[in-house]
């Protein structure tokens, strides 16, 4: 089968790879569509924490199950999706029912080889049914999920206003959710195409660029004095991360969806007067798989309106460079196997 591998940052070479023999307890998908994440592009840039070279990429995937063993209720022929964290079902993490972090996670694309070939083999606990969703649909579910765990994470409550900072693919899909939650959604970020989308495509009320002078007055002017109850980086930019400390109200909660390797660098005094809660949040979990295709289905998110290039699988090589740049206007680029 046909294999792209990430052999060194910036550098991507096809091959020929055996096709997987199926194991006891997985399955084996026939994979129809990629998707391209941050981690794809940080991976390509060598900035991705938790990360070794050479390395297949892709976890944003969707197939055809050709192949399966102990998948009860599974069709061969049918379109999936699965969640691509492989936990270990035995550490602390997966004994609190918190398998996204688990002390051993292996995620597919990034810890383990991923999804840029003709056939991928996961455990079959892992697959999700398509539900009659599109290819490009179910591609999309895994970087939807992430959103939609941070949103659960903040607990957000009807009435709120939640800051999202980063209009990217992530952070639109965290606004999605956290309104579906019933959160005032004010989106942040400098590029100002991006905040077009956000209010043209998503029905966002509020945009505000962060190269504004005047961030905090216009969050205090938007949410009545009071600043955002709920503040979520969806970045992974160390500066924002830094400074959003100042964009909270007072009992606010601070997510952090977005990864970066630097510190954390607050001041104290800011964040203890606020009693401010911060909180992490990795990957996702079946609920928040579940909730998003529920979502989808209903029509409550169109994610497919994100994918703003499409390419087949063996142009990846000479166009992934090209995603990197902001003048192109990616938002979503997706990889297409076949039909």
């Amino acid at each position: 089968m046909k294999t792209l591998t990430c052999t060194t940052p910036g550098t991507f070479e096809y091959s020929e790879t055996d096709k997987p023999e199926l194991k006891k307890d997985h399955a084996i998908m026939k994979i129809k569509r990629i998707g391209i994440c941050g981690t794809d592009l940080h991976a390509f840039e060598g900035t991705q924490p938790f990360f070794n070279y050479p390395r297949v990429l892709g976890h944003e995937l969707s197939g055809e199950l050709v192949e399966a063993d102990g998948a009860d209720g599974f069709s061969i022929g049918e379109a999936v999706t699965f969640i691509p964290y492989f936990n270990c079902g035995e550490c602390i993490a997966c004994r609190m029912n918190k398998p996204n972090c688990c002390v051993k996670m292996q995620v597919c694309g990034v810890h383990v080889d991923g999804g840029m070939r003709e056939y991928l083999q996961v455990p079959s606990r892992t697959l999700l049914h398509g539900e009659g969703l599109s290819y490009d649909e179910l591609a999309l579910v895994e970087p939807l999920a992430i959103g939609a765990h941070g949103v659960r994470r903040a607990d957000i409550q009807p009435g709120e206003f939640v800051l999202i900072i980063g209009a990217g693919p992530i952070g639109l899909g965290t606004m999605e959710f956290a309104r579906i939650a019933g959160g005032h959604v004010i989106a942040l970020d400098i590029n100002d195409d991006r905040l077009a989308f956000c209010k043209e495509k998503l029905g966002v009320a509020h945009i505000i660029n962060a190269l504004s002078t005047d961030v905090t007055e216009q969050l205090s002017e938007i949410t009545n004095g009071d600043m955002p109850t709920v503040v979520i980086d969806a970045t992974g930019n160390q500066k924002a991360i830094n400074n959003a400390i100042n964009y909270m109200a007072h009992g606010a909660r601070f997510v952090l969806i977005g990864l970066q390797k630097g510190d954390l660098i607050f001041n104290h005094p800011e964040f203890h007067k606020r009693e401010s809660t911060l909180m992490s949040s990795r990957n996702a979990n079946i609920e928040d798989f579940e909730h998003v295709i529920k979502s989808m289905k209903a029509g409550l998110v169109k994610p497919t309106t994100y994918i703003t290039h499409k390419v087949d699988f063996d142009k990846v090589k000479d166009n992934f460079e090209s995603w990197l740049d902001p003048k192109n206007g990616v938002i979503k680029a997706m990889v297409k196997m076949e039909d």
